[in-house]
């Protein structure tokens, strides 16, 4: 038998869950994660979303366990300038992780399995990587890509804050609220020991606002009160960030199949990207990578991107016409579920 390396360039959920599903498929493959930070999980990126997960039939081999869930969401509101649409969630389906601890436990699951995990290991170039197949799970922007002047798709950025003792704190409920220069703000309940918050602002395309000043006046507006204990901001990809594999390597995460392009959730993108990286390597088909990612999630890229370029014309036009459009996607979307 030969034997095959593969080197995996960030120790985060689509590069842990890559680890998984090449061991599982193959536990005979040599499995090395490169993780730039000293810690698994509790590191400046460990926290760099808003944390809401959903937990579907088909990926609940992901399932987060005790420590790594702080809230179960029942209820999504989704806001659209004076409209409000209501989604209750089947029990146990969605939550807000402990991101940082669900890390962990995946890693500890990797581990098990004889993935090597090696931290404070910054990868400078690929040159430095020595493995017959590369995963680049390194977020967005991917270093690889940077590197190869791959760095393409649709980016927007965000501005987050985690308030303790906030009055805005409901443990099962998620708020989703859309405004009319093609941007949301997100209000998710995060440890429910200290009553605390994930407050954000994402905006797609205009990424020379002030996001601070933007979330602040919200706050102000909905009266939001709370201590800020954190502070993180950054590039988020909008849908599938081409090219999806070059030469022998994979890009999965944000990396690879980024974010829903409207709300930003990527958390299951992640993993699942992850998942069916590892397997089409394990099984010898890594060029079956793209063809499947793209059978997986081209529906709401598609959709999604087309709603995006519209409304950066609605923007032209004024608020409300972006509003006008939200609704009518809102409606599209429910009724598709």
């Amino acid at each position: 038998m030969i034997e095959i390396k593969i080197d995996i360039v960030g120790g985060s959920l689509g590069g842990l869950a890559t680890a998984i599903s090449l061991k599982e498929h193959d536990k005979d493959i040599d499995v090395v994660v490169h993780e730039k930070h000293k810690k698994i999980g509790y590191n400046p990126e460990g926290r760099r979303c808003g944390e809401a997960h959903s937990v579907e039939s088909e990926w609940k081999q992901w399932k987060p366990l005790e420590s790594s869930i702080f809230n179960e969401i029942k209820i999504v509101e989704t806001i659209v300038g004076n409209k409000k649409y209501t989604l209750h969630r089947a029990p146990s389906t969605s939550c807000i992780l402990n991101r940082q601890e669900f890390i962990c436990q995946l890693a500890r699951e990797a581990e098990k399995l004889d993935a090597e995990i090696r931290t404070n290991d910054k990868i400078k170039s690929i040159d430095d990587l020595d493995g017959d197949y590369i995963v680049d799970a390194s977020g967005c922007p991917s270093s690889i890509k940077r590197e190869l002047r791959l760095n393409k798709g649709i980016k927007g950025t965000t501005y987050q804050q985690t308030l303790e003792d906030s009055n805005w704190f409901v443990s099962d409920t998620v708020k989703i609220i859309f405004t009319g220069s093609l941007g949301y703000y997100w209000i998710f309940p995060r440890d429910p020991r200290k009553k605390e918050i994930n407050l954000g602002v994402g905006v797609l395309g205009d990424i020379t606002v002030n996001l601070k000043n933007m979330l602040e006046s919200f706050k102000e507006e909905q009266d939001i009160r709370g201590k800020i204990n954190y502070v993180l901001g950054g590039l988020i990809p909008a849908g599938l960030q081409k090219p999806l594999q070059y030469k022998n390597i994979l890009f999965v995460g944000d990396a690879g199949v980024g974010t829903f392009p409207l709300t930003g959730q990527g958390i299951y993108r992640a993993l699942i990207s992850g998942d069916i990286a590892g397997r089409c390597i394990a099984q010898g088909h890594p060029k079956k990578y793209s063809h499947i990612i793209m059978k997986e999630f081209i529906k709401w890229d598609v959709i999604g991107k087309t709603f995006i370029r519209m409304n950066y014309v609605f923007r032209r036009v004024g608020p409300k016409a972006v509003l006008t459009s939200l609704k009518y996607f809102t409606y599209f979307n429910r009724a598709i579920h």
